[in-house]
């Protein structure tokens, strides 16, 4: 690959991973948090996507064939799980939880977004999965491409969290009334992106002849 196709692949993956949308959705997954929590989940959530990431890249298809998983599987399960936390954005259960823990209780591991849905499937979801695979894995592919990949993969993560620094500062002007109504809006905005995820799973396996 020369420059120009790493520029595309760094256009890829930004479109795939979507900063400048997942800074609203940071937003809803951490509301009531403070700026210190919210510096640690955003930290912890790009670290694990970052490793997830470049096993994918590395050893992606080897994994997944090894364990006998399809993409198209994969990118069910993913669906499933991104649906039931749109159901918790939308019923505001993860707001009432925390609403009653004290403010100055750090989040509880069960409660934290960090793992899920951050890390996976919103960060190093299937389709960043299917990306770093397809990028890293071509035939003429070397050591020091697939370095070039991770590279750009991890420019991708840091214009991600440039984006959840911002959250504090966006949260604070959108007030409470206006945050609840983004989360309530990002909550069927995820509900329909699960649905996708589960709709090209089921293409992909040839269980829909829909286009």
């Amino acid at each position: 690959m020369n420059g120009a196709e790493y520029i595309t692949a760094f256009v890829t993956l930004f479109v795939i991973i979507d900063p400048i949308g997942l800074a609203p959705v940071f937003i809803a997954l951490t509301l009531g948090e403070s700026p210190r929590a919210r510096l640690r989940i955003a930290l912890r959530s790009l670290v694990i996507a970052a490793v997830l990431l470049t096993l994918f890249g590395i050893f992606g298809d080897k994994i997944l064939a090894g364990i006998g998983i399809s993409m198209p599987a994969f990118r069910i399960a993913g669906g499933v799980l991104l649906f039931l936390t749109a159901l918790d954005m939308l019923f505001e259960r993860r707001t009432k939880r925390r609403q009653q823990q004290g403010e100055e209780h750090e989040v509880e591991p069960e409660h934290d977004p960090s793992v899920f849905p951050l890390a996976t499937p919103l960060l190093a979801g299937p389709g960043a999965m299917a990306t770093m695979i397809l990028l890293a894995g071509k035939a003429e592919a070397d050591w020091l491409h697939v370095t070039i990949i991770i590279g750009v993969m991890l420019v991708v993560l840091a214009c991600v969290f440039v984006m959840f620094l911002l959250a504090t500062p966006i949260e604070r002007a959108l007030g409470r009334t206006g945050t609840m109504v983004v989360t309530r809006l990002l909550g069927m905005l995820l509900a329909a992106l699960a649905i996708q995820f589960i709709l090209d799973g089921l293409r992909g396996a040839g269980l829909m002849g829909l286009a």
